[in-house]
């Protein structure tokens, strides 16, 4: 029996098959091993379905089945190991921490990687042992080795590996001797033809660090995928399964309307290549490329397998988004970009500047649904609908999947109106989204909310910073705007926002502390509750009595409980960690409620905006869907309508909720400092 994809490419998996591995019941690296195959696939379809939910702008989106792998075991070309005490090379057990578990004969590996493992673990052991140059990393101070990072490249049938030593540079006492241990593998290992060090600096989420220094052997090699060559170096990206990544190669050519006749040859940008395996295929194809590629080894073996092909391409090293605004700058024009980001996914900026350059095709290769669902949902408000979504099984027997997005250019579209009446309206502003234009943004929220039926001269009542969602009251025409800049004024009406911040608070509190903008003193409170704990860090509700510039995050900043991914006043480490392992790219922030007291007929509105999808899949990376269900049944994250029945008030007369602020908590009053105004944003 035989698994067909949907792509017409056929497998030659029993779905029913089970990989079976003495290692599975430790090992965290297959979790999916005792599934059978068709399972997995539902499984890895199913992952791609509950992130797009998330997200209105996605909700008629169509995810295709999972495209099987025709190889479940001897598939994976690379290999991140890590090396611990007692000769282990291996990966994290399951359950998380980070204890680490030994495989020898793992059966993902390709045979070569296999070989090569049984050695170095050999070498790791008697370094231990003798005190040679591969002692394991100790956290206690001895050791410097962390990890090996293998990669198998294939030019014909005889596969060879580029092996990388990932040392702790502060530890590293003996360069001679690691030089020394990489001859020596080259020697017992003729397949292997290239060593390098990688240098670990600090306590970071990612194995590899940024400087790698080759050792021994060759600085690259050629590696055949599909009809096109590359040429491979230490630590650059390659997808682990060859067959699949052959099967993406074809789908691409395929989206970028390469594989018809054309009149002229197309111009497509190939953004985070890496050593240019994609963009080869592509320019194999008929195309005019241009890659844009940061890690300075991966782009030099591009432009080196460019000219010894004589392909169409131009290669430039350099960071995604500034390069963006460079050729939006100079008015480059392309047909079409293929996006394939590391696993955090794109940043905001450089969403913002492939905007700009405005190619009509973005072909997104992503292997985290999450980041991919939270980038397609901005590219929606940005004029880019996407039009299919095609899940690949890259890395059989994990949780992982690989995903082809193509997107479109069509229309900018309208704010989901959540509220109006014949003076306002209410809509919904989406993260990284000026409330008003601004230069280096390609759309705004007014810009999107003129498009609505009568409001062509829509002027916004009050403002949320870029990175804060949630709710916004427009004036429909100018004269408007005072009369309701008034209501929020009035002591009456609330603003309520979520907050996730980092550490503990107290259960409830209200912070007083007077802020300077434009060198003047302003007083300004702001309240919270604590909803919930999540991984040692709080879920608040908040309400800022003023509306002071930047009031939440700043009030929040003085007290040591900064909001998470707040990069202006917030915690440099924490924000780092939160956008690697939680895809956290924007500060933790959403004005979930309004609260006011309609001028004209005395009647109280209660507005809602939902917690948007991206901080709701954040919360559930950090905690599990435990604290999403505690949160949603407490109706603490927002329901999407308005309500004129007010809660019940009150002994003091004030309107409340079960999770509202407490009026008369302890307040803290820290220190007025310097200051730190920013003259665009709102209360957030």
């Amino acid at each position: 029996m035989t698994a067909s994809s949907d792509f017409g490419l056929e497998a030659n998996v029993a779905p029913e098959e089970h990989v079976v591995c003495e290692h599975a019941d430790r090992c965290g690296g297959c979790p999916l091993i005792e599934m059978p195959y068709g399972e997995q696939l539902a499984h890895k379809r199913g992952r791609v379905v509950q992130s797009i939910s998330r997200y209105p702008s996605l909700e008629f989106l169509y995810t295709e089945p999972v495209a099987s792998a025709n190889a479940l075991v001897g598939y994976r070309t690379r290999a991140k190991l890590i090396v611990a005490g007692d000769g282990k090379l291996g990966l994290f057990a399951k359950g998380g921490g980070h204890q680490v578990v030994d495989i020898p004969h793992c059966r993902v590996l390709t045979p070569i990687l296999a070989r090569v493992a049984t050695h170095l673990r050999e070498q790791i052991a008697a370094s231990e042992r003798s005190g040679g140059p591969l002692v394991p990393f100790d956290p206690m101070g001895r050791g410097w080795l962390r990890a090996i990072d293998l990669r198998e490249v294939r030019e014909d049938d005889s596969p060879r590996v580029l092996v990388t030593f990932v040392v702790e540079q502060s530890r590293l006492s003996d360069a001679g001797a690691l030089r020394q241990a990489a001859e020596d593998l080259l020697k017992a290992i003729p397949a292997v033809v290239g060593v390098a060090a990688n240098f670990h600096v600090g306590d970071t989420p990612q194995v590899l660090g940024g400087e790698t220094v080759p050792l021994a052997g060759v600085a690259s090699a050629p590696d055949r995928i599909g009809g096109s060559t590359h040429f491979a170096t230490f630590g650059s990206f390659t997808q682990a399964h060859r067959d699949q990544a052959r099967r993406l190669h074809s789908l691409l050519v395929e989206a970028m309307e390469l594989s018809r006749p054309l009149e002229r040859k197309r111009r497509i940008l190939d953004l985070y290549g890496g050593s240019g395996a994609i963009a080869i295929a592509l320019a194999q194809a008929g195309a005019s490329v241009r890659l844009v590629e940061a890690f300075a080894p991966a782009a030099s073996q591009a432009r080196a397998a460019a000219s010894d092909q004589a392909l169409d391409i131009e290669t430039e090293c350099a960071d995604v988004a500034g390069a963006l605004r460079n050729l939006s700058d100079r008015r480059e024009q392309f047909d079409a970009a293929v996006v394939n980001p590391p696993r955090r996914g794109t940043s905001p900026a450089a969403r913002e500047w492939l905007a700009r350059v405005d190619p009509s095709i973005i072909a997104y290769v992503s292997c985290d649904p999450e980041t991919l669902a939270r980038d397609l949902d901005h590219f929606a408000r940005l004029g880019y609908a996407t039009t299919s979504l095609r899940p690949l099984d890259m890395i059989p027997l994990t949780e992982e999947v690989e995903t082809l997005a193509v997107l479109r250019r069509g229309g900018v579209p309208t704010p989901r109106l959540l509220y109006e009446n014949a003076e306002v309206l209410v809509v919904e502003k989406g993260p990284h989204e000026p409330t008003t234009p601004q230069g280096e943004y390609a759309s705004s929220l007014l810009m999107r909310a003129r498009r609505l039926p009568g409001a062509d001269q829509a002027v916004p009542v009050h403002r949320l910073d870029v990175g804060t969602s949630g709710l916004v009251i427009f004036a429909r025409h100018p004269e408007y705007v005072n009369k309701w800049a008034n209501v929020l004024l009035d002591p009456s009406t609330r603003k309520i926002y979520v907050a996730a911040v980092r550490g503990v608070t107290p259960a409830k509190g209200a912070i007083a502390r007077e802020l300077r903008e434009d060198g003047k003193q302003y007083a300004a409170r702001t309240r919270y509750r604590r909803l919930a704990v999540a991984s040692g860090q709080s879920v608040l509700r908040v309400v800022p009595d003023q509306g002071r510039t930047h009031q939440i995050r700043r009030h929040m900043a003085a007290i040591g409980h900064p909001v998470l991914g707040d990069d202006r006043y917030g915690h440099p480490q924490t924000n780092r960690y939160f956008e690697e392992k939680n895809a956290l790219d924007r500060a933790f922030l959403h004005c979930v409620r309004l609260e006011f007291d309609d001028p004209n007929t005395r009647v109280r509105h209660i507005i809602e905006a939902p917690l948007p999808g991206d901080l709701r899949a954040v919360l559930e990376r950090i905690s599990g869907t435990g604290t999403l269900r505690f949160l949603d049944h407490k109706s603490a994250l927002g329901t999407s309508g308005v309500s004129t029945v007010p809660p019940k008030p009150d002994e003091f007369g004030n309107e409340r909720s079960p999770l509202d602020v407490d009026p008369l908590t302890v307040t803290v009053r820290p220190q007025l400092t310097d200051d730190d105004d920013e003259r665009t944003g709102g209360a957030s």
